[in-house]
């Protein structure tokens, strides 16, 4: 099985120490999406000396496009945003360019117990037809519904909207049989909780108090018309989906850290009218956040929580009519939200959509230059 790992990181990748036997155990390669820094690189080799891998800062960046699109290349590389998380978009550019047989995304702060096959589990839940099936009569299910925690309260992950609606909790459970094209690993330790989260539990290092322990049901696929809140730090995927898996050009007008979430919503709404399964639950990492400002975390999560509780909506009333491909979904998609910019009332928000959408059309543009 030939398997691509992205990981986009500016630090030391100590935590890959923990992953380095179930990558030898099935052919992975590394891409690490940086920013070039070679102090870090000299670091990072002797870490990386048995893993094959790829490093690609700006200036490999450039030469890839350079040498894939000529002189568009420079516009088509401007896709591609700078010195934030969603730089990972090249990574799967990279991997749809190789077609692995699958993708796995992953951060570096993620940790493994060194018993896991952490590839077989991801490859288990894709290709795998056995599962459970949940269904929310409210259109979102809450990921923390699947961890045991060590609080009784109720937590939502970040990019869980808001609304009264979406945080009613009114699920089905079903059996389900079917392979999937992306299925979203969960951790233990620290969740993945936005910065409103953290401050109500009396954290401002980032962190907080609230664990998960386990995961309660190790594949749970999230029904049609159902959405969740996708986190990137450990994630697989197949080459199939990423034409619509753009990570989308954040760290812009004060934007960032939805990256993830929002293709994450746009990926579940082309799969379900293209009748493909998404699933959540194994394989588990432990998730050991470093300290960091919650507020900076705060201040780049405010304008994108406004976002997303009219965002998700749009995307979820999309007519997506006689598609055939994740490539015709995303088309499509981009012409509905196009005609619906008037529904975001601030003219910061309108014009943050507009770039979406003029990048998005890019990524189609790379996407058709490589196939």
């Amino acid at each position: 099985m030939k398997v691509n790992v992205v990981i986009a990181s500016i630090n030391q990748l100590t935590n890959l120490e923990s992953f380095k036997p179930t990558f030898a155990a099935h052919e992975c390669r590394l891409l690490v999406v940086d920013e070039g820094d070679e102090t870090i690189r000299r670091k990072n080799d002797p870490i990386l000396s048995d893993i094959p891998h790829e490093y690609y800062g700006p200036k490999e960046r450039e030469m890839f496009f350079r040498s894939r699109f000529g002189s568009s290349g420079e516009k088509l590389l401007s896709v591609i945003p700078k010195r934030c998380h969603a730089e990972t978009s090249f990574g799967f550019l990279v991997s749809y360019e190789e077609q692995p047989d699958l993708i796995i995304e992953i951060d570096d702060d993620v940790f493994l117990n060194l018993k896991q096959d952490f590839v077989l589990d991801h490859a288990n839940n894709l290709f795998d037809g056995q599962g459970v099936l949940v269904r929310s009569k409210n259109g979102w299910y809450n990921t923390m519904d699947n961890l045991v925690l060590n609080t009784d309260g109720r937590i939502f992950p970040r990019g869980h909207p808001y609304s009264v609606e979406s945080r009613t909790e009114n699920y089905t459970f079903s059996n389900d049989q079917g392979n999937c094209v992306l299925n979203m690993g969960l951790w233990i330790g620290h969740p993945d909780l936005d910065a409103v989260t953290i401050l109500s539990q009396g954290s401002l290092d980032g962190r907080c108090k609230i664990e998960a322990k386990k995961y309660k049901r190790s594949k749970v696929c999230v029904g049609k018309g159902t959405y969740f809140a996708v986190c990137s730090m450990n994630v697989a995927f197949i080459p199939k989906v990423i034409p619509a898996f753009y990570q989308l050009y954040l760290n812009y007008l004060d934007v960032d850290r939805f990256d993830d979430i929002w293709s994450g919503l746009v990926l579940k709404k082309i799969a379900d009218n293209l009748e493909d399964r998404v699933s959540l639950g194994a394989p588990i990492v432990l998730h050991h956040k470093r300290p960091r400002n919650v507020f900076g975390d705060l201040k780049k999560e405010l304008e994108g929580m406004i976002i997303n509780e009219k965002f998700w909506k749009i995307v979820h009333e999309a007519e997506l009519e006689n598609i055939e491909s994740y490539f015709d979904g995303y088309s499509s998609l981009i012409n509905f939200v196009s005609k619906q910019i008037d529904e975001f009332g601030s003219n910061t928000h309108k014009k943050f959509l507009i770039k979406q959408l003029e990048k998005m059309r890019l990524w189609l543009r790379i996407m058709d230059r490589l196939s």
